[in-house]
Formats: C-alpha cells, sequence, structure tokens
C-alpha cells in the first residue's frame, strides 16, 4: 500500500472528513482570532464583570440550549445540510459584532457564534460515526479536536496582532470581517467535498429530548455527572483568565503575549492528541478520562502562582494538558450512544451538561468580584470532587460491555 494512502487510512481522512475539517479550520480561526479577548472587548465598550459573566454564562446556556436541536436537526435533514444552516448562524452573529460596536450588540452577537461548535457538534460526530468504523472513531474524533486546535493556538495571537495595531475596539471588529470571510469560504468547500450519505433514519426524529433519558445508561450517566462536575472548574474561572493575565497580576502580559501563551496551550494539546488516540483505541478509556479531568482540575490552581509571563508559560502547557483524553470521553459518549440515535443522545449529553455548567459561568462572575483567590479555589474544589468520584465510580467501555 502506498504511503499517502496508508496516512490516509491511519487518520482516517475520507473525502468527507476533509471537507469537514477544512470548514473547522477556517471558521475556527476566524472566530479564535477575537474569541478569547472578548471579555477584553466588553470591557473597553462599557461592560463590567457582571457583562463578562452574562457573556460566558449565556455562552454555556446557549451551547447547550443548542446542542439537541443541532442533533435533531441532523437527524432531520442530514449533516451536510445542517451545517450549512449552522454556519450562517455563526455569520450572521459576526454581522452583528461588525455593525453594532456596543458591549450588549457583543452579547447578541455571541448568542449566535459562539455557539457554532456546540450546535454543529452533533452533526460533525454523527458524521465521523457514520464514515469511519467503530475501531478508527476516538482517532477520526482526534484530528477533528486536534485541526480544531489550529485555529486555537494561531487565531489568538493574530487577533492579538490585530488589537496591537488598531487597538481594543477596531482591533476585534477587523478580526470578525476576517472571520466573515473564512466562514463564507468554509462554506463552500464544506458543501463541495462533504458527501450525502444514504442511511436509514427516523423518518421524523424525536423532539422531545426528554424521551432519549433512557439511553443514557449507567456508565454515561457517571460519566455525565463527573464531567460537569469538572466542567464547573473550567468555566467558573474561564472567562476571567485573560483578565487575570493582561490586567490583574503583578506583570501583566501583552495582547500578542497572551496569544502565545495560546498557542502554548494549543501546541501541548495537539502534540499529546494523536498518541493518546492510538492507545485509547488499542486499551482502556477510563484511564485517559481520568488523568484530562486532573489537569482540568490543577490549573486554576496553578494561576494563584503565577504572576508574569514567564510563570504563566507553564500554566498554560498544563492547560493544554487537559486536552490529553478529550477526544476519548467524546468517543465514549459515540460508542455508548445507540446507534441511529447519535447525533440526538450526544446532544441530549450536552443539553444536560451545559445546562447546569452554565450556573458556573454566571457565579464566577461573583466569585471574582468577591475576589481573584476565591473564585480560582472554587474552581479547583468542583474538579477534585469530580475527578475523584470518576476514578471511583466511573465505568470503563470494557467493564461496560
Amino acid at each position: 500500500m502506498p504511503v499517502y494512502r496508508r496516512f490516509i487510512e491511519f487518520f482516517g481522512l475520507k473525502k468527507s472528513i476533509a471537507g469537514l475539517l477544512c470548514m473547522v479550520l477556517l471558521i475556527g480561526m476566524g472566530e479564535k482570532m477575537s474569541e478569547r479577548f472578548l471579555p477584553v472587548y466588553l470591557m473597553a465598550l462599557g461592560g463590567g464583570a457582571l457583562g463578562i459573566g452574562l457573556l460566558n454564562g449565556l455562552n454555556n446556556l446557549l451551547s447547550a440550549l443548542y446542542s439537541f436541536p443541532g442533533g435533531y436537526l441532523s437527524e432531520r435533514i442530514g449533516p451536510k445540510k445542517s451545517l450549512l444552516v449552522f454556519n450562517i448562524i455563526a455569520i450572521l452573529g459576526f454581522l452583528i459584532v461588525i455593525l453594532v460596536p456596543h458591549w450588549i450588540a457583543v452579547i447578541v452577537g455571541a448568542c449566535f457564534f459562539l455557539s457554532w461548535t456546540a450546535v454543529s457538534l452533533p452533526a460533525t460526530m454523527s458524521l465521523i460515526a457514520d464514515i469511519l468504523p467503530k475501531n478508527k472513531r476516538t482517532m477520526g474524533v482526534t484530528v477533528h479536536s486536534l485541526i480544531r486546535r489550529i485555529p486555537m493556538a494561531l487565531g489568538p495571537v493574530l487577533g492579538g496582532m490585530c488589537i496591537e495595531v488598531w487597538g481594543v475596539t477596531d482591533g476585534i471588529r477587523i478580526a470578525f470581517v476576517i472571520a466573515t470571510v473564512l466562514a463564507l469560504v468554509a462554506t463552500v468547500i464544506q458543501q463541495i467535498l462533504i458527501e450525502e450519505k444514504n442511511q436509514k433514519k427516523a423518518e421524523m426524529p424525536e423532539k422531545n429530548p426528554l424521551k432519549f433519558l433512557k439511553y443514557l445508561t449507567p456508565p454515561l450517566r457517571m460519566l455525565l455527572v463527573s464531567d460537569i462536575l469538572v466542567r464547573f472548574c473550567e468555566q467558573i474561572p474561564y472567562a476571567f483568565v485573560v483578565i487575570w493575565c493582561m490586567k490583574t497580576i503583578a506583570h501583566p502580559v501583552t495582547p500578542v503575549e497572551f496569544g502565545l501563551l495560546t498557542t502554548v496551550e494549543m501546541t501541548t494539546a495537539v502534540l499529546v492528541y494523536i498518541p493518546v488516540a492510538y492507545l485509547a483505541d488499542k486499551t482502556s478509556k477510563k484511564p485517559f478520562v481520568i488523568i484530562t479531568f486532573a489537569f482540568f482540575t490543577l490549573f486554576p490552581l496553578s494561576l494563584l502562582f503565577c504572576h508574569s509571563f514567564m510563570w504563566l508559560l507553564p500554566a498554560f502547557v498544563l492547560r493544554g494538558l487537559k486536552e490529553f483524553g478529550e477526544p476519548t470521553r467524546k468517543a465514549m459518549i459515540m460508542d455508548l450512544a445507540p446507534e441511529g440515535l447519535k447525533a440526538s443522545v450526544f446532544g441530549l449529553y450536552y443539553l444536560i451538561r451545559d445546562t447546569i455548567v452554565s450556573l458556573a459561568a454566571f457565579g464566577g462572575a461573583f466569585l471574582w468580584e468577591l475576589s481573584p483567590s476565591m473564585n480560582f479555589i472554587a474552581a479547583f474544589i468542583f474538579g477534585m470532587i469530580g475527578t475523584v468520584g470518576f476514578a471511583i465510580f466511573g465505568k470503563d467501555m470494557q467493564e461496560h460491555k
């Protein structure tokens, strides 16, 4: 077999997967040029800490509320058409921020573009599950996650450069103009490369997400509960990490330096993805998920001791390592979900998780107002409970079988 064929087979790079990855790369690049700097942009437009908490809370809540409709639409009209709809929604959000320079408009626009990943993820996971054999799904999810991290790594650097050249307000708006152009190009490429697949689907998928609760098996429920607690750990400080780095610490970093910290984070994630995916497909998945939860837990605690760019570098390496077993966790959800209903069950999982986690995002603003240290320590405690709980009670795939 030629080398390029072995490469394609190893990474599961079918034509439709290639189209999906191009879409993720281009839309993600535009989105991440500005997303990490939105809290600073909100402050520049007059929104305070509560406005930042509102933005992050809405992002989590809408991600939850969009997840099941995203799965439903994927089951109803197919992944290709549903992804087209989701791209148009994201572009609309970009245009709102470009045309209306007001902090309330940022929150309104964010309701469209910040939840693009959540609304499109069930369709994306369903497409991967449909196209790739079961022994390649973790690798498929991993390659998707890896490609997502490229814009996460480079986007903030480019966004930081825009801010350095044009200032916060104009720089962010120019970044959104670039995001709109990239999203349009991505939509065209996606529609050309992704192929429709004839498959048996319900003529009218179930609209009531509660009817899918019976498909959340005990192992899936345990994973969900632990995941919620660990996401509390992530989301309580999430929106304030950039404020901590650029405004609060003794030696604040510049926008470009913060972009470089994000690059370090995503580069670390990329370096661990492929070997972990390979091992997770060959061995048990539970240890990888436990390690991932542990890295989530340690990051907010580490920030308390980082007051300069050089000290923040290892902290963001730690933050990158939290992606260690994320694709494995997603693949575990898809394996546990029944055939023909994977998009809907995946959407339900995220609907439940992110609805509850949105409370942490809102609450993080109030904890930050009390003190940044209280915010970070509370996050650490939630992460510890979730990690230890899954280590004790979580079921591995082999145990479930």
